[in-house]
Order: structure tokens, then C-alpha cells, then sequence
């Protein structure tokens, strides 16, 4: 019998992000280095070189591991349709580490695969949505910040756009603040300040 792949795909939204929190996980799970795949870019769309030579690879029978349903794209539809391509159309299995649910080798069966499904969508769905608000909320923030006199020039660091997220994930206690610092550039001193302008702002937008 062909033995079947174990791969691994790892992906963050820029190249001054840190990885190994992922990496880490793929090796708690005996994926081998060789096998795993990473990109170090936006989301956005799917013209990804790591992820694409993954996808040339992985057979039916073979499983991927992904930390969580998010590193399969950044929007609802680029991750249904991926989850349909590599369960359906290749015939692979999907293991999201931090989503036990989500394990297409469990519940083969047809409730099972419904569950699987129906949780995919709603995931899938929240992440987009949360992505969303937070954008929104951030550009009301400013609207308001700069009609009060609010001034976002200079010697100021522009806020990076991943910041809101790089705050949920730090306070969420997913990753450490060392973590925090350095996916968002940022010294501990700016850090803080930009993070007490940041509720600020969000507080006055309720």
C-alpha cells in the first residue's frame, strides 16, 4: 500500500512576522520539515508559490495540518473553495490544529461530514465578518480622531494594518508579547503607546 504524505502549510501576512509559533505546532504534530510549506505574504489572493507547489504535491489519501482556518485564506469564498478543492476534488484530509471539529478523518460518515461542513462555514464566515468590523471600526476611529483635531503625522509610527489583530491575538493569550513586538515592529515604549491610542479611539466609537 502507498505510503500516504503528512504536510503542513504555514502562512503569515508579512514578511516581518513570526512563524515559529506555526512551525512549532506542525512539529507537534510529526509533520517533517521537507513537507512543510510556508508564504510569507498577504492572504488577499491565492498566487502563492508555497502554497501552490503544496497543492501540486498532496494526493488523495494525504492529510494537511493548518493551525487555523484563517491560513487558508482571508476571505469566505478563497476558503470554502479551498477546503472543497483539497477534501473534494483531491481527496485529502484536513486536520486545523486548533479546531478539533475540523478533522476530516473523524466522522466519515454522513452526519459526520455535514458537521464538519456546517462548522467550516460558520468559522469561516465569523473570521471574515470580525476582519471586517475591526477594519471599520478603524476607519471610523479616525474619522473621528482627525474631526476632533487629531493630527497623524509625523514623528508618529503609522500603526501597521494588522495592528487590531496583533492586539486580539496578544490579549487572547495566543501569542507572547515578545511575539506581539515583533510582528507589529514595534519597541515595547511605541507599543504601548500606540495600543493606549488605539482603545482610546476604539472606545470613542463605542
Amino acid at each position: 500500500m502507498e505510503r500516504k504524505t503528512i504536510f503542513g502549510y504555514v502562512r503569515i501576512s508579512s514578511t516581518d512576522q513570526n512563524e515559529e509559533r506555526q512551525m512549532e505546532a506542525m512539529r507537534r504534530m510529526g509533520v517533517e520539515e521537507c513537507n512543510i510549506y510556508m508564504d510569507k505574504q498577504s492572504g488577499r489572493d491565492f498566487h502563492r508559490q508555497g502554497y501552490l507547489k503544496m497543492v501540486e504535491k498532496i494526493r488523495g489519501g494525504d492529510l494537511l495540518y493548518i493551525l487555523s482556518i484563517d491560513r487558508l485564506g482571508r476571505n469566505y469564498r478563497e476558503v470554502q473553495e479551498q477546503w472543497r478543492i483539497l477534501t473534494k476534488k483531491v481527496g485529502a484530509d484536513i486536520c486545523v490544529i486548533d479546531m478539533p471539529l475540523l478533522d476530516t478523518r473523524n466522522g466519515k460518515d454522513l452526519m459526520g461530514t455535514f458537521i464538519a461542513d456546517l462548522v467550516l462555514q460558520i468559522l469561516s464566515f465569523v473570521a471574515e465578518s470580525e476582519r471586517d468590523n475591526i477594519r471599520r471600526r478603524q476607519e471610523q476611529g479616525i474619522a473621528v480622531a482627525k474631526a476632533k483635531g487629531v493630527r497623524f503625522g509625523r514623528p508618529q509610527i503609522d500603526i501597521p494594518q494588522e495592528f487590531p489583530e496583533i492586539v486580539g491575538e496578544w490579549e487572547r493569550k495566543e501569542i507572547s508579547f515578545g511575539e506581539a513586538l515583533e510582528k507589529s515592529g514595534m519597541s515595547q515604549a511605541t507599543f504601548y503607546r500606540k495600543l493606549k491610542g488605539y482603545r482610546r479611539m476604539m472606545k470613542e466609537i463605542g
